[in-house]
């Protein structure tokens, strides 16, 4: 099932919210797909070394191999992560850098189905229909386009594509558009 970015700030900040009250895994993991384009498969992966540097603090970037691609992926870690885990370890005592970074109330890692589960609540939530796990990635992807005045070849390259025609309707951006200009023509 194809779903879309999300796009508007205010339904994010609810969704924040939404993910919140279901559970400080849940919101830190919306945080990290939002805010780094990792697929879902990869955000599952993360242990709690990979976000850690070699004092035991929180690590400036994480860098991970993706699974899907087999490609290096370097990620920066921005103010609103960094945030979003220093509140969840200091919720989440005595986890060792194997350690999954997210783990379920009932004491396992999290399973992408429960993800699923949750960001299609979540969705539903702020009245978006059409929102799944993918759409983390399509969310970074829309606003890193929009934030970097429509530069296309920065999305791409972010998101590892190898066509910009393909990252623009991935992101929805060539849907959008023709949109627009439909409503803007008033022959």
């Amino acid at each position: 099932m194809e779903v879309d970015a999300i796009r508007g700030t205010e339904e994010i900040e609810k969704m924040k919210e939404f993910f919140r009250q279901r559970g400080a895994e849940y919101e830190l993991l919306f945080i990290i797909g939002i805010n780094t384009a990792l697929r879902i498969g990869d955000l599952l992966s993360l242990s709690v070394g990979d976000v850690m540097d070699e004092n035991g603090g929180i690590a400036s970037v994480v860098v991970l191999k993706e699974k899907k691609t087999g490609k290096t992926k370097r990620c920066p870690v921005n103010e609103s992560i960094r945030k979003a885990l220093a509140e969840y370890f200091s919720d989440s005592g005595g986890r060792v850098p194997t350690d999954p970074l997210f783990i379920s109330r009932k004491g396992g890692a999290l399973s992408r189905s429960q993800v699923w589960r949750v960001m299609k609540e979540a969705g539903k939530s702020v009245g978006l229909t059409n929102i799944g796990t993918h759409s983390l990635r399509k969310t970074f992807g829309y606003h890193v386009y929009k934030k970097s005045g429509s530069d296309i070849g920065l999305v791409q390259k972010l998101l590892n594509h190898s066509a910009s025609g393909a990252t623009l309707r991935y992101i929805g951006i060539d849907r959008e558009k023709m949109d627009n200009i439909c409503l803007e023509l008033n022959l």
